[in-house]
């Protein structure tokens, strides 16, 4: 019969508080729960190894016991002796793990412990398993808040898709995840999100950026051009010696802001400037009279 290491099996180091104790229990608990490990029997082993480290290291008194003599337990009972007739002895409690079987005890803790007699009611709860999904979406479907029908293990979930949502973000939706164990609260749903730029437009939050060219004309002697946007066409009116690589803002032609109703974000226009080519002669003349004028 060896000393079994209980902070080692629940990964701790013997300064963890309670708290660390409790966290560090749950997660490993959960993580080799005979219902979510059937017919595992490494699973079940380890299981029960978590639960009887936890009935040590979280109850004081035996923890105390186990940090003072676990090394020395093969003289534990000796040297608690003198002390156990100083104390009231204790009535006959039962200890059931939340498997529901009892006296699943190592001969270690048997030993040391004198078995099931000093355990306690215990009975924990678990928390569901939260569940991932990932929705993929085009940009344009989410120009506009609305509702969805996802199929989730088998179960139809309608949610609400928030206008302006950002690719790679993720949302919870709560209580739609697995069942808890032992009664414990059902998981979350987390739904992270994938969006196809089916658009022409940089996007960049809310804010949205193309670039368009124009003629070398229209730069030179400015007029109107007409442009899309993501609600329809609109006409721009391109300012007179206008340069290669100005920019202009259309203000609230962007993205719809994430949960800010009514609020967008704006539209940057790059222009660039194409160079005519395939010149005639007679339009390769008048670029030399241009030249002739000493035109910077």
């Amino acid at each position: 019969m060896e000393f079994i290491d209980y902070y080692r099996v629940l990964g701790l180091h013997k300064s963890a508080t309670e708290k660390d104790i409790k966290s560090a229990y749950r997660k490993l608990a959960r993580k080799f729960h005979p219902d979510l490990n059937p017919n595992d029997n490494e699973a079940e082993k380890k299981f029960k190894q978590i639960n009887e480290a936890n009935e040590v290291l979280s109850d004081p008194e035996k923890r105390k016991k186990y940090d003072e003599y676990g090394k020395d337990w093969q003289h534990a009972e000796e040297f608690e002796k003198a002390k156990a007739e100083r104390h009231t002895s204790r009535g006959p409690n039962q200890y059931t793990y939340s498997t529901g079987q009892k006296g699943d005890f190592s001969d270690f803790f048997e030993s040391m412990f004198g078995g099931a007699r000093f355990g306690r009611q215990q009975q924990v709860k678990f928390r569901g398993q939260d569940f991932n999904a990932e929705l993929k979406l085009n940009l344009t479907d989410v120009l506009k808040t609305h509702k969805r029908t996802l199929t989730i293990n088998g179960k139809n979930i309608r949610i609400t898709i928030p206008a302006g949502i950002d690719n790679g973000q993720t949302i919870k939706i709560k209580n739609y995840g697995g069942e808890g164990l032992n009664g414990g609260p059902k998981g979350d749903l987390f739904i992270t999100f994938s969006l196809v730029n089916n658009t022409s437009f940089k996007r960049e939050g809310a804010n949205l950026y193309k670039t368009i060219e124009i003629p070398l004309t229209k730069a030179i002697l400015g007029g109107e051009i007409l442009i899309d946007t993501l609600y329809g066409k609109v006409k721009l009116n391109v300012k007179p010696e206008t340069q290669n690589g100005a920019q202009i803002k259309l203000k609230g032609k962007g993205f719809p802001k994430y949960k800010q109703e009514k609020l967008f974000g704006d539209l940057f226009i790059t222009y660039k400037i194409k160079i005519p080519t395939k010149l005639t002669k007679e339009q390769q003349n008048l670029f030399k009279k241009l030249e002739e004028t000493n035109l910077n």
